[in-house]
């Protein structure tokens, strides 16, 4: 507990938290798309059982820094390019989630058609195997951007468990936002296909700077936003 009266602790503290919630919203819209699948009572203990698995994997993750380094060591060569373990898993990760967002995209697509009020329930268990897959793919990003920013493992575990506790509040007001609103919700699973995409370029050794990324969503979130204004708007005017 040395890092407790180090104030460049607390400022590398407050920093990291902060990013660790920004790079945690991907995992939250992924978590409230899948909960809202399963009956009500069901979505909020889906929700938290998500994000205790997002806190555990992260924990185990720093737990196991040495490891973690090892991940980033090359593995052989395909086509002049040397791959990793890390890379591998953000490959696969990024497929599944562009494969998962299309697949739940045409879904929604097939239910406007059809005019169908209802819609298929998922199981309980099937929706945290898959919430507890995606969490090892998001935990890597956010556990090795923890250990290029702090250099005390006291540090990094405090603002990741802060990170987790934060989205936990949020996650129910989300969940329930986004499924009020079919648009947003439809731009959620458009979010997650490009993070997608995203993970799947790093797997294949082509950075793309996250801060274009989010740029991107939060412009389109806001424009988004001014729609459902003007909707609203409409509606209560009666036009």
């Amino acid at each position: 507990m040395n890092w407790v009266g180090d104030p460049n602790a607390w400022v590398s503290l407050v920093t990291l938290s902060f990013l660790e919630i920004v790079l945690g919203i991907d995992n939250v819209i992924f978590i409230s798309i899948l909960a809202g699948k399963l009956p009500h009572a069901q979505q909020a203990y889906a929700r938290t059982i998500g994000l205790a698995l997002a806190l555990v994997t992260r924990i185990l993750l720093l737990l196991c820094i040495k490891w973690l380094m090892g991940l980033t060591a090359p593995l052989g060569t395909i086509f002049s390019h040397s791959f990793s373990g890390r890379d591998l898993i953000l490959f696969a990760g990024g497929l599944f989630l562009i494969a998962k967002s299309t697949h739940e995209i045409h879904l929604k697509l097939e239910e406007a058609d059809s005019k169908r009020v209802g819609q298929a329930r998922a199981g309980l268990l099937g929706t945290v195997v898959q919430i507890a897959l995606l969490d090892i793919v998001f935990s890597l990003d956010s556990v090795i951007t923890a250990v290029a920013m702090a250099k005390d493992l006291a540090v990094m575990i405090a603002a990741v468990t802060i990170a987790v506790f934060v989205m936990l509040v949020a996650a129910g007001g989300i969940s329930r936002f986004v499924h009020r609103h079919p648009t947003i919700n439809m731009l959620a699973l458009a979010f997650l296909i490009l993070i997608g995409v995203v993970l799947v370029a790093d797997g294949l050794g082509q950075h793309i700077e996250r801060g274009y990324i989010y740029f991107a969503m939060a412009f389109s979130a806001i424009v988004e936003m001014l729609n459902l204004r003007l909707r609203s708007g409409h509606r209560k005017s009666g036009s």
